[in-house]
């Protein structure tokens, strides 16, 4: 039984779904909107949320623990200016989901867009 155990395996193990989503946090963080299977968004928003949660705090401890996911001091710079200030009379609901209409070429699998749901004035 799988009685509470929320999440979906993705056919991975631990290790590798970490690596998973803090590298495609990276990208979300670096490029604001990316592309990637229905199932991957839907686990990614858990991720993305949180960290825009943590931006929204702008505390030495919530820099830290931000850094802990994204690795890199320019992405942590640029999640605490630029994107959080973005939701901060916003409760929730940083990211969108789009459905794409093409499936995913070799096996068809169901893509999908995720993105902020503010973007920025430059894009």
């Amino acid at each position: 039984m799988r009685h509470r155990k929320a999440g979906r395996k993705l056919g991975r193990t631990w290790e590798h779904r970490k690596a998973m989503f803090k590298n495609m946090a990276k990208s979300l963080v670096e490029h604001e909107r990316i592309q990637t299977t229905e199932a991957k968004a839907k686990e990614l928003r858990k991720v993305a949320d949180r960290l825009v949660s943590m931006g929204l705090e702008d505390t030495v401890h919530s820099r830290r623990k931000a850094y802990r996911v994204l690795e890199d001091r320019t992405l942590v710079h640029k999640l605490f200016s630029e994107i959080a200030p973005r939701f901060t009379e916003q409760p929730g609901g940083y990211t969108r989901i789009l459905k794409s209409a093409e499936p995913r070429r070799g096996d068809a699998a169901s893509m999908a867009v995720i993105e902020f749901t503010r973007q920025s004035e430059a894009s």
